[in-house]
């Protein structure tokens, strides 16, 4: 049950970032009953590549990075956030899903809202078997 609701999590701040920020984007249609159903399972297919990377690679990273996290106080943490979001929509790309990230900046702000939205339905969810 806990993966199901990590992955839902994630493909809600993913279709989150995708509608707020210019540059994030899923190919299809992009109004009513269709955008919902070709979109769908681009959109959960993404969000498990999104899991794995940030799962896999991430760690890596910021431990190779540590030394400029701490001379930044954490910030360089929002310029891997951006990178694996970038990767995300490499590999997306790769698999012909229909994901698209066009840049540093639209993945920098696609990374804080991503942050942001899986932060508060984290809070709202609030597993207690954590």
């Amino acid at each position: 049950m806990k993966l199901v609701i990590w992955l839902l999590t994630n493909a809600v701040a993913l279709a989150v970032a995708a509608w707020l920020i210019p540059g994030i984007r899923f190919d299809g249609p992009s109004s009513g009953q269709a955008e919902w159903q070709e979109k769908i399972v681009p959109l959960l297919i993404v969000a498990l590549i999104m899991g794995l990377v940030s799962a896999v690679v991430e760690p890596v990273v910021k431990l190779l990075s540590l030394p400029v996290i701490i001379l930044t106080l954490g910030l360089f943490l929002l310029v891997i956030n951006a990178l694996m979001l970038m990767l995300t929509g490499w590999i997306a790309g790769q698999a012909d899903l229909g994901f698209h990230v066009d840049g540093f900046w639209p993945a920098l702000g696609g990374g804080i809202v991503i942050t942001l939205v899986t932060g508060f339905i984290n809070i709202l969810v609030d597993d207690d078997d954590r």
